[in-house]
């Protein structure tokens, strides 16, 4: 697994081949334990497998993330593994984007019309 600090607002996690029983997602959160201070962008271009373990370190994570006024965007996914999401119902829960990119320009553009609505 790689983390980079893409910049001071966004951590990019790449995750590896066969993401194991979710502690790659437990060592994200706990980055974020006393202070969540970034959004995060999951690139899943290395998966090949993805199990509940995955899932259920992706709903903490989000909602962590989310209660802190954060955003937790996915990208890269396979066609199969964007199934499992689509399949699963979790198409619904997190933000999708095609790749690492958009992904931070998502996270971004959100920013900035935070910061326009700003009285």
């Amino acid at each position: 697994m790689g983390i980079e600090n893409f910049s001071k607002d966004v951590v990019v996690v790449t995750l590896p081949e066969q993401p194991q029983h979710g502690s790659e997602l437990e060592a994200v959160s706990n980055m974020f334990a006393e202070t969540v201070d970034r959004d995060v962008v999951i690139d899943f271009s290395k998966v090949e497998m993805l199990t509940s373990e995955t899932i259920c370190g992706l709903m903490i994570l989000d909602k962590l993330l989310g209660g802190a006024g954060h955003q937790l965007v996915l990208c890269n996914l396979s066609p199969t593994i964007k199934q499992i999401f689509v399949r699963t119902g979790l198409v619904t829960v997190f933000q999708f984007a095609d790749d690492e990119v958009t992904a931070i320009e998502c996270v971004r553009s959100r920013h900035l019309s935070w910061a326009d609505s700003t009285p």
